[in-house]
């Protein structure tokens, strides 16, 4: 059943015949695991080349978050070279998550062509969309139009780099590296995103509202010429990465490092009909996108937020980024220590969130300091904003295991698919709904600890399980 939906070269197994559990073994549950013989051997065979294709990966997702954060550091500057309104600001903001409307074609393309094709395809299109921006054009209409294209291309490279990192985990590393290799790759976008609050502003310098109107002229053109600077770098970064991953990008090794990478996986027709009708799913699912869609979205207009409490543009932005490394940090850590100490995934998104829940509290109070009489100093927004994104941004790659131990033979790329995209339709509503009501925000605040809050009520309900750690540990032996 099912079997007109994927080729049979994806689905033939990775193994040889006695190298790998029985047919059907992906398919059984624990207790018909447990009557496997004990005396199957584990393929268990890594190649070190499993690095450089993690890298490639990484700096693929690294480039894609640099590219779709290029503006928003930068906006002022932006308005004034290209004439930005505050809606075509947003918009670029926006090209992100509707990027994520094809999300399912690529997990489609993923499950039926492999790592290597999904890969090129979205690098190809990164490569389009920072060229489209670097075309020269005096027409400011047209160049206006050609960036919010640019943007809409690596938008569409978005499902693959935040979605195929779990996929590659599986294929490439083994059992006790997977958890790490998930955070590495997952974060590394995340990280580029942060690191557009450098580059920008580092580079491009905010316009000078007070000078005459020769000089305006003059430094507007000065800040269009390091603006396109700004692009025609990332278009060349962008070009070396698609010429590393045609050169070199493997689909997969020549022997798979575990049982679970060489065992069969469902359809794509029968992964849907199995998340879909999967209750334990669908409550982690919704655990994981609702905090962390509002947390994008609110991340999207903290410098309008903080401005009540007389807290700078450029304050906020190095509070975004602060949030975003230190998460990428203490996921990789936490993702670390998950492959140290298996089973484990649950009790550490238990301690996440509830770190979360508290410092989005504190933040929310702290910022009503005229009733809560909290102290509120530049110290104490620091702290709970960077605990609060070093909390929730954590949380990913832990919850990308969780997503695929609980759902497995269910496909990696389709599981975290399903997750991202429903992150991304609650970022994607936030900040179209912020476009036309962004007067006032205090109430925006207390979305936070209720999306935390309601998160941790689910997290604490939830029964885990590994599937697939189990037929590798197990199995295996």
């Amino acid at each position: 059943m099912g079997s007109g939906w994927s080729s049979e070269e994806e689905r033939q197994p990775l193994l040889g015949p006695g190298l790998g559990p029985a047919p059907g073994a992906a398919w059984r549950s624990r207790e018909a695991a447990a009557a496997l013989p004990a005396a199957v051997p584990s393929p268990g065979r890594v190649y070190g080349r499993r690095w450089l294709v993690l890298l490639l990966f990484s700096l693929l997702g690294f480039a894609q978050g640099l590219v779709w954060n290029t503006w928003g550091p930068i906006q002022n500057s932006a308005r004034q070279a290209y004439g930005f309104s505050s809606w075509d600001i947003a918009l670029l903001v926006l090209w992100g998550p509707i990027g994520f409307l094809p999300c399912f074609a690529f997990m489609w393309l993923l499950d039926k062509r492999g790592l290597r094709i999904t890969v090129l395809l979205t690098s190809f299109l990164m490569v389009l969309g920072t060229g489209l921006r670097c075309i020269p054009v005096s027409d400011l209409m047209l160049k206006r139009r050609l960036i919010h294209g640019g943007q809409l291309l690596n938008g569409l490279a978005g499902p693959t780099v935040m979605n195929a990192a779990p996929f590659l985990s599986t294929t490439w590393f083994s059992a006790d590296e997977r958890a790490t290799a998930t955070a590495i790759a997952s974060m590394l976008s995340y990280l580029g995103g942060a690191c557009a609050f450098l580059v920008g502003p580092l580079v491009v310098p905010a316009p000078n509202g007070t000078a005459p109107l020769l000089a305006s002229e003059n430094s507007r053109a000065h800040i269009k010429d390091l603006i396109e600077t700004v692009l025609y770098a990332e278009f060349g970064g962008v070009c070396l990465l698609f010429s590393a991953t045609l050169a070199y990008f493997p689909p997969r090794p020549p022997l798979p490092p575990s049982v679970a990478a060489a065992s069969q996986r469902l359809s794509y027709r029968r992964s849907f009909c199995r998340l879909l009708s999967n209750l334990r799913f669908l409550m982690i699912a919704l655990a994981y996108a609702i905090p962390l869609g509002v947390f994008a979205g609110w991340s999207g207009v903290l410098d309008l937020i903080l401005t009540p409490v007389h807290v700078s543009q450029v304050d906020a932005g190095w509070i975004g980024f602060w949030s975003i490394v230190g998460g990428c940090v203490v996921g990789i850590a936490m993702a670390r220590f998950a492959d140290f100490i298996r089973g484990m995934l649950k009790l550490i998104l238990l301690l996440l969130f509830s770190g979360a829940t508290l410092s989005s509290t504190w933040f929310t109070l702290t910022c009503l300091n005229s009733i809560t009489h909290l102290p509120l100093t530049t110290v104490t927004l620091y702290a709970s904003c960077i605990l609060l994104g070093v909390f929730l941004n954590s949380s990913i790659p832990i919850f990308f295991e969780l997503f695929v131990e609980t759902v497995y033979p269910v496909p990696e790329g389709i599981t975290c698919g399903v997750v991202t995209f429903l992150s991304n339709m609650f970022m994607g509503v936030l900040l179209f709904f912020l476009t036309f009501y962004h007067t006032e925000l205090s109430w925006f605040n207390w979305c936070l600890p209720g999306s935390c809050l309601l998160s941790l009520l689910l997290i604490l309900c939830f029964r885990e399980s590994y599937d697939r750690l189990y037929l590798d540990v197990v199995v295996s032996v």
